[in-house]
């Protein structure tokens, strides 16, 4: 007895430290996931917080430069190692930046260029091209772009500051008469550059150079000139032209007179490049007067400036087929006249500067600043100072006579705002507002569109779809699984439908994409007649069985009544499918997409939400059947067997008994199957035209969270604001999901507690 007592509590000890050692698994594996769950979160945190740090612009290196004449424009080399400047007597001063960090407010000896003796007007091109131009006082003009050489002494390296001359190093005569050229505007890209002038004698005359090849960099290349015709011009457009600018194709000239400005297409023929008026716009109010006109980066828009304490966005928009300049922001500024506006190289951010000290810095598409201080330049008068902004977008270059100053800029997600993430942007070329998203472009000047809209969206659409498909199959499935079925049949359906679970979705994707969607697209009326016919013949094969003998009813064993019902699914579908063709001839004159389209003006995609529908409802249904199935068939025993005792019938007890019991259950297989959904990526990636547009047309396509993350995450730099938005996306989609789980946690809680008492 001692043995057997001694060896009883040997086991009891080691039954208990088993159970111990288990339950500390379970609860190290509990918070092992939770802990996971909130370094996701935070880590998604730690990527998209950098996009909405504030702007700093922060006071560096100062300086002295020796100069005599007025300055007319300054500039950074793109490395950040040179700093120009162009005076009012034609000539260029360099400035290494290396010897300017070594000591503050030391004299610096500039390397000074001759450009042109006298000159009587000056111009630039958009500031990513670094292009300038002097004007003559014999109607020519001089061409140049500052530039860096580098060159290696031993191992050394130096870098030597040059001046480029890309259309000739000789002027190029924009007047025959030999008047003096008191207004110029500039335009180089590629192979085509353009100038325009205005005379002493209030003339417009122009060149429009062609190259054989990229002049700005096959050095020596002959370009061909060809004059611009501006006699079908009115007289008066010439006279009291206050600015000019010219887009970089050479084929919009701007010329500001008063409050108005005229739009000018220059065209171009085989023999010939001439101007013709489009159009007069008056751009400011009555009481102001405009004070600077600047193209904004990619010269699609147009940044005006008055007076009167503001800066407005202009750009063409396409309204009934007429291109027509149209006012589409302001940007609020401070109670103070801007002195300079400032556009960046290749973004459209810009900064203004105005006479209260006030440094703004604002992003096209919000109008709302990113930067704002006054404590930044105290130092220089706005009035008769001249700022620029490095290539880089990193540093801001102030000169004022003789005193020069940088300033660092740390400015690296401009467009990376609530209002552009979640609200309607009207964008360049866009004829109104809209949400959208094109992330990326091949132009360097590309406006992003980062609105997440569409593909919340496009996810919301691609899982309501789904759901449309999955729920009514997947809960008549387990209802009928679960109460009607035979045990045997049973413990074969239902393992059937759980390894479905398994296929992968990949292999749906692509067969929805490569075989289901040509499927929909050439029997789409078929379709249409099956998503009728369908419920309409099992009502009615019910409504049939409910009205035969009851020894044929009963003749059938219970639980076998699918059998009944298969072969008048498949005959239905085969049967829809078969009198589409004739239906799609008589109601939709042979084309159901093109009457739908040209009729109805429903647009159709290959690749669309019904296809996705399909596809993702398949993958969603062993979910929601497994989950629900278990639910219904753990309702107790005692409570149907009690409801038919009183003489409910079975669909009574269905309803009102074992339904309502096993309803929390169902909820979660439904939650359950929408969150699966909601995250899912590859069948939307393969199945859907990936198109992010905002319109609940079933036949049409839609862009989701996931898919786009999966699509463009390999090709997104690392740190830019591409890359964070995408970080944001999955932000979004992480808090989708939490948000519906614990809406259906919550909600099963609740149903579970009101019938925990039947």
């Amino acid at each position: 007895m001692a043995d057997a007592s001694t060896l009883f509590i040997g086991e009891s000890r080691s039954r208990r430290l088993k159970d111990k050692m288990v339950r500390m698994g379970v609860i190290a594996g509990g918070i092992s996931v939770l802990l996971m769950l909130v370094l996701i979160f935070f880590y998604l945190l730690y990527v998209i917080l950098p996009s909405f740090k504030p702007v700093t612009v922060e006071p560096q290196t100062s300086f002295v430069v020796p100069s005599q004449d007025q300055t007319l424009a300054v500039g950074i080399e793109e490395q950040n190692l040179l700093a120009y400047r162009f005076g009012s007597a034609g000539e260029l001063q360099f400035v290494s930046l290396q010897s300017a960090s070594s000591g503050a407010l030391s004299d610096l000896p500039p390397q000074t260029i001759s450009i042109v003796a006298q000159p009587t007007a000056f111009a630039r091109s958009l500031p990513r091209d670094q292009l300038f131009a002097y004007g003559t006082n014999k109607g020519g003009a001089v061409v140049v772009m500052p530039n860096v050489k580098t060159h290696f002494i031993g191992t050394d390296k130096q870098q030597v500051p040059s001046v480029d001359y890309p259309l000739g190093d000789t002027a190029l005569q924009l007047d025959p008469d030999g008047q003096a050229i008191q207004q110029l505007a500039l335009a180089v890209e590629g192979q085509q550059g353009m100038i325009v002038g205005i005379t002493d004698d209030q003339r417009l005359v122009g060149l429009r150079l062609s190259a054989p090849r990229n002049a700005l960099q096959e050095h020596g290349t002959q370009w061909s000139e060809q004059a611009i015709d501006f006699s079908s011009l009115p007289a008066y457009l010439s006279n009291q032209v206050r600015r000019m600018a010219l887009t970089p194709d050479g084929r919009t000239l701007y010329l500001q007179r008063e409050r108005q400005l005229a739009v000018i297409a220059i065209d171009k023929t085989a023999e010939k490049s001439y101007a013709r008026l489009r159009d007069v716009v008056t751009v400011a109010p009555e009481s102001a007067t405009i004070t600077d006109v600047s193209l904004l980066s990619g010269a699609n828009s147009l940044l005006i400036t008055t007076d009167n304490k503001h800066v407005s966005q202009w750009f063409e928009v396409l309204n009934d087929g007429k291109w027509s300049l149209t006012h589409i922001r302001d940007f609020p500024l401070s109670d103070s006249p801007v002195m300079q506006l400032v556009p960046e190289h290749f973004r459209k951010s810009f900064f203004t500067w105005q006479q209260d000290d006030t440094l703004s810095a604002f992003y096209a598409t919000s109008p709302n600043s990113v930067f704002q201080s006054t404590k930044v330049a105290t130092a220089f008068s706005p009035e008769s100072a001249v700022m620029a902004i490095s290539p880089r977008a990193d540093r801001l270059l102030v000169v004022e006579g003789e005193r020069w100053q940088f300033f660092d800029v740390d400015n690296p997600h401009p467009e990376m705002r609530l209002a552009s993430l979640w609200q309607e942007v009207w964008y360049e070329g866009y004829p109104e507002p809209d949400y959208v998203w094109q992330s990326t472009s091949a132009s360097d000047e590309f406006e992003p569109k980062l609105s997440l809209v569409p593909i919340v969206f496009g996810t919301l659409k691609a899982a309501l779809y789904a759901m449309f498909f999955a729920i009514p199959l997947a809960l008549a499935g387990a209802i009928y699984t679960a109460y009607f079925m035979s045990s045997k049949m049973r413990s074969i359906v239902k393992p059937t439908v759980e390894i479905m679970e398994a296929l992968p979705t990949v292999i749906l994707g692509f067969l929805a994409g490569i075989w289901l969607a040509p499927i929909v697209e050439n029997n789409l009326v078929g379709i249409m007649l099956s998503i009728v016919m369908f419920p309409l013949m099992i009502f009615m094969v019910g409504a049939i069985w409910s009205a035969l003998p009851g020894r044929w009813v009963n003749g059938l064993p219970n639980g076998l009544h699918i059998m009944l019902l298969m072969p008048v699914i498949v005959l239905t579908v085969y049967g829809c499918f078969a009198i589409g063709p004739v239906v799609e001839k008589i109601w939709f004159a042979g084309d159901a997409r093109i009457f739908l389209s040209n009729e109805l003006g429903i647009g159709y995609d290959q690749r669309n939400a019904l296809v996705v529908g399909i596809a993702m409802g398949f993958a969603v249904i062993p979910t929601i059947f497994s989950i629900a199935e278990d639910a219904i068939f753990s309702v107790p025993g005692h409570l149907t067997s009690g409801s038919l005792a009183l003489g409910a019938t079975q669909w009574q007890t269905l309803t009102r008994v074992v339904l309502l019991t096993a309803s929390p259950g169902i909820f979660s297989a439904i939650m359950m199957g929408f969150g699966r959904a909601v995250g899912e990526t590859m069948i939307v990636l393969m199945a859907t035209g990936n198109t992010p547009i905002m319109d609940w047309n079933v036949l049409e396509g839609l862009r989701t969270l996931s898919a786009t993350i999966a699509i463009e995450m390999p090709e997104s730099e690392v740190g830019s604001s591409h890359y964070r938005v995408l970080f944001l996306a999955a932000f979004v989609l992480f808090v989708f999901t939490f948000f519906f789980n614990t809406i259906a946690e919550l909600v099963r809680q609740r149903l579970r507690d009101k019938y925990s008492s039947l």
